[in-house]
């Protein structure tokens, strides 16, 4: 079902907690809500919709789907550049550094760990939303 967009900077600054399995409801929502501001947002946190669990789903530009992580984490980067970002929550741009190449460590829907590498436009939306789950705000 799709969610309100959360714009509270003191709750978004907050980092998340681990999601769980029985955190595959706020993954569905956060889908929804993302396919919803599809002409405008690539990415979404679950602290966007108002759930502090370290959910992310974004638009995958290799396979043209939505891809949910559950707990992701960059555990290889490569490749800083500097650029700036929207995003739904905030106003304006900011400017940030991001990774041309990332490996992420997650939790599929299943709750199975898997390890995937991502390269650019990609790989800078999930550095996003990574960021989001860890209360920093671009």
């Amino acid at each position: 079902m799709q969610q309100p967009i959360m714009t509270d900077e003191r709750f978004l600054s907050r980092p998340s907690e681990p999601a769980t399995e029985a955190d595959l409801s706020v993954a569905a929502d956060l889908s929804d809500t993302l396919a919803a501001h599809a002409d405008s947002c690539v990415g979404m946190a679950a602290n966007m919709i108002g759930v502090s669990k370290r959910i992310i789903v974004f638009a995958d530009e290799a396979t043209g789907r939505n891809m949910v992580m559950f707990n992701p984490r960059i555990v290889e980067r490569s490749g800083e550049y500097e650029t700036e970002e929207g995003c739904l929550s905030l106003t304006g741009m900011r400017k940030t550094v991001r990774y041309e190449r990332i490996t992420v460590a997650y939790r599929t829907r299943r709750f199975r760990e898997a390890t995937a590498v991502f390269e650019g436009f990609t790989a800078q939306i999930i550095q996003h939303e990574i960021d989001h789950c860890d209360g920093i705000l671009i």
